[in-house]
């Protein structure tokens, strides 16, 4: 596409608004609010209320009398709800659930400690 078939005709050159005139005002003013809207800032929420955890939502303190106890107990046990027995080595996650039940059994496997998380 070396060379069209025809040649172009030249288009007149578009005359620029002056400055103060008409055709400028309404340009302005749109430069303004949008330079405007964006300096403004969005209004902050409030963090929603944290509520402190239950002390007892696992039911650990009722769970006491098995500190102690051969860790063997717990398969003749049943549990309404979430439970994790870590056993020395284990590896855990160190999310917080205050409905999991955590029962800590140590070497000996004798129950070391229950409590929520």
């Amino acid at each position: 596409m070396d060379s069209l078939p025809w040649p172009l005709p030249a288009l007149p050159p578009t005359p620029l608004p002056l400055k103060g005139t008409n055709m400028s005002r309404p340009l302005v003013a749109c430069a303004t609010i949008v330079m405007l809207t964006a300096c403004t800032q969005e209004p902050r929420m409030a963090p929603p209320p944290v509520t402190p955890p239950v002390e007892n939502a696992c039911g650990a303190a009722d769970l006491q009398n098995l500190v102690g106890r051969d860790a063997s107990v717990l398969e003749t046990m049943r549990f309404g709800q979430p439970i994790r027995i870590i056993t020395p080595g284990m590896a855990v996650t160190m999310d917080f659930s205050p409905e999991r039940l955590n029962i800590l059994v140590n070497d000996a496997e004798k129950i070391e400690s229950v409590t929520c998380g």
